[in-house]
């Protein structure tokens, strides 16, 4: 029997109701200084009335089941990184530089090494984006989380010109996607991954062979941090939208950023699918169409760009060090075409 994301947990239409029906008690706490209508991978607030003026963009997040990974496989130092990018990706998406992080961690028995270790990798995420870590919270709450568990969550603050944020609305029919390499999963998709994987030490630490290494040595992998990269590349080329291909994968990130009416066409011979997606699908059994809806499918940014600057664009992310495709297009109708 194949196994999906909801058979594994997660339902995501229950997110989306949770969603609409929190919006009316959001939205009563809004004041003339927040931008509710821009962007929609982080939050806007004005500083001023100024058409050039300061906008603060905000974004929070957390790691998801993938912390199960670091309890079985008693790995502290990465998950931190985490928590970082899952936060600062998502601002730097409407052209925010990133200016501050805080973390809190909760804890069923305080460790210090074991939460020196986890901030490590908070430290070391914060460093990749160019922020401060300036604070943050450690709960200690015995009864509530198993003495070898915890969560994290992060916050991070960017700052952009409101005349330079980048949300999407110049995008038009033609304009090209490109898709920029993950390093791996990142942190969605994961409570699927565990039914997959398991959560037997031993059995992560066993040879995988279409993964060509063990599951162990994958699924800790860290999310990589977009962010110098994208405040490099919008300095010298007019990028119109940035996705982050996080939950929902491609189906329900790329159209976030498309104007009403279209639509876009994804070409999946575009670019190499990473064997560690094969290796999920093939024990998930699961059709293409559910892979590109929970997972990021090996490319962890999409911009939409007109298609005279696709091939400019491709190459300076390519000198940069990072491996760009163009992977497809935008399209005069809804929806999205695998």
């Amino acid at each position: 029997m194949a196994m999906d994301y909801k058979s594994a947990g997660v339902d995501v239409e229950a997110g989306y109701r949770a969603v609409k029906l929190m919006k009316e008690y959001v939205q009563r706490t809004y004041d003339k200084n927040v931008l509710g209508d821009l962007g929609s991978f982080g939050g806007f607030y004005a500083l001023d009335d100024r058409v050039d003026g300061d906008c603060l963009v905000a974004g929070t997040d957390g790691v998801g089941t993938k912390l199960k990974y670091a309890f079985v496989l008693d790995k502290h130092d990465t998950i931190g990184i985490d928590a970082v990018a899952m936060c600062v990706n998502d601002i730097v998406c409407q052209g925010a530089k990133p200016l501050l992080f805080l973390d809190y961690i909760a804890q069923g028995k305080l460790e210090p090494e074991r939460v020196a270790q986890i901030v490590k990798g908070v430290a070391e995420g914060c460093c990749q984006a160019g922020c401060a870590l300036i604070g943050g919270e450690t709960a200690e709450m015995p009864g509530f989380y198993a003495n070898d568990e915890y969560d994290i969550a992060g916050f991070a603050v960017g700052i952009v010109k409101k005349n330079k944020i980048i949300n999407g609305k110049t995008i038009c029919v033609g304009d090209k996607l490109i898709g920029i390499a993950s390093s791996g999963v990142h942190s969605n998709g994961y409570s699927l991954v565990r039914k997959l994987f398991g959560e037997d030490k031993e059995s992560l630490n066993r040879y995988n062979p279409t993964l060509g290494c063990t599951p162990a040595e994958v699924v800790l992998t860290p999310t990589k941090i977009y962010v110098k990269t994208i405040l490099d590349l919008i300095e010298r080329f007019p990028i119109k939208g940035i996705a982050h291909i996080t939950g929902g994968g491609f189906i329900e990130n790329i159209p976030r950023i498309i104007p009403k009416g279209m639509g876009i066409r994804i070409d999946r011979d575009s670019y190499p699918l990473p064997d560690l997606f094969r290796a999920l699908q093939e024990i998930a059994g699961i059709e293409d169409e559910k892979m590109y809806n929970t997972f990021n499918m090996g490319i962890g940014m999409v911009l939409a760009v007109d298609p005279s600057i696709a091939a400019d664009v491709v190459a300076a992310l390519n000198a940069m060090g990072e491996q760009a495709y163009e992977i497809g297009c935008v399209i005069d109708r809804e929806g999205v075409q695998l």
